[in-house]
């Protein structure tokens, strides 16, 4: 095998991995302030995929769908916290966790109703449809490298706002000491609604940057969600790094795997998962005890 195909694989598996990352950060923010395990976020994901696909049906401008997605997706994210999620905080962590879930079965059926259960194609736009030469040795899809592209600047920009602003060091203290937070006057209430409404509007951009990739049909986000947890348990609950690093080896594990032995590919995540596991129990970045 040439040398190139492991090259062009390894980018192939950092495009997934990107898509991996997004939903993870999203998980990771909402768990590590809230404490609440979102099964809805693939539901978010695919609703996300699905607004890019009516918003280009629309306007014919996949641009203002990578703006409109995340923009519906974090306002019902909002909406979800503000009505359903909020009444449950204090009480034990399985309450949000059982929410979420039936929660997520709604929002597909709703798509079912109105768009029906067939496959909707979902085209690049026509500036990312030709492949790029990469490094003078091989081609790879330029739409593939937008992804990597844009989710790196995504994370830069989050890094940003949680290190280099008044509202992100707030978040980043009330994760470790919301009561400590609440007793200087600030309202963790609003704090709260910001984080969801952020960490929905990452799995709806995160959908709409897959729409080209993978198709958009409903039950879409429900095998995204699983491999995103994965991703989320492997990083450790609750931390950004670690849902970075995580979905880079993932996506790169299930590449590599495609490549040389496909018929591991769709288990290859949970054997990695048992071995990081085996060594840490809390993940490659998380804290002991963050359930109890």
């Amino acid at each position: 095998m040439e040398w190139t195909a492991i090259v062009m694989q390894l980018f192939t598996g950092l495009s997934l991995g990107m898509l991996y990352v997004l939903l993870a950060l999203g998980l990771s923010i909402i768990f590590g302030l809230l404490t609440v395990v979102n099964f809805a976020h693939g539901a978010m994901y695919m609703w996300g995929a699905y607004a890019g696909v009516a918003t280009v049906a629309i306007t014919g401008n996949f641009w203002l769908a990578l703006l409109v997605a995340p923009l519906v997706v974090g306002g019902y994210g909002l909406l979800v916290e503000r009505t359903l999620i909020r009444p449950l905080y204090g009480r034990d962590i399985n309450y949000p966790l059982l929410l979420t879930f039936g929660l997520q079965f709604i929002m597909i059926e709703i798509i079912r109703i109105f768009w029906g259960t067939s496959d909707y194609p979902f085209q690049a736009p026509e500036a990312l449809s030709m492949p790029l030469e990469i490094f003078g040795i091989f081609y790879f899809p330029a739409y593939r490298v937008f992804v990597i592209g844009l989710t790196v600047v995504i994370c830069f920009v989050l890094w940003f706002f949680l290190e280099r602003t008044n509202l992100g060091l707030i978040i980043k203290a009330g994760t470790r000491d919301s009561l400590m937070v609440k007793a200087l006057g600030i309202d963790m209430g609003r704090i709260w609604w910001l984080v969801f409404g952020i960490g929905s509007a990452l799995a709806g951009i995160a959908g709409v940057l897959a729409a080209p990739i993978r198709s958009v049909f409903p039950e879409m986000g429900l095998a995204m969600l699983v491999e995103c947890f994965v991703v989320v348990v492997v990083g450790g609950m609750g931390s950004l790094k670690g849902a970075i690093l995580s979905g880079i080896i993932m996506g790169e594990a299930i590449a590599i795997t495609t490549l040389f032995y496909p018929q591991m590919a769709d288990i290859v995540i949970f054997l990695v998962m048992a071995v990081v596991l085996l060594i840490r129990p809390s993940g490659l970045f998380g804290r002991a005890g963050l359930l109890e």
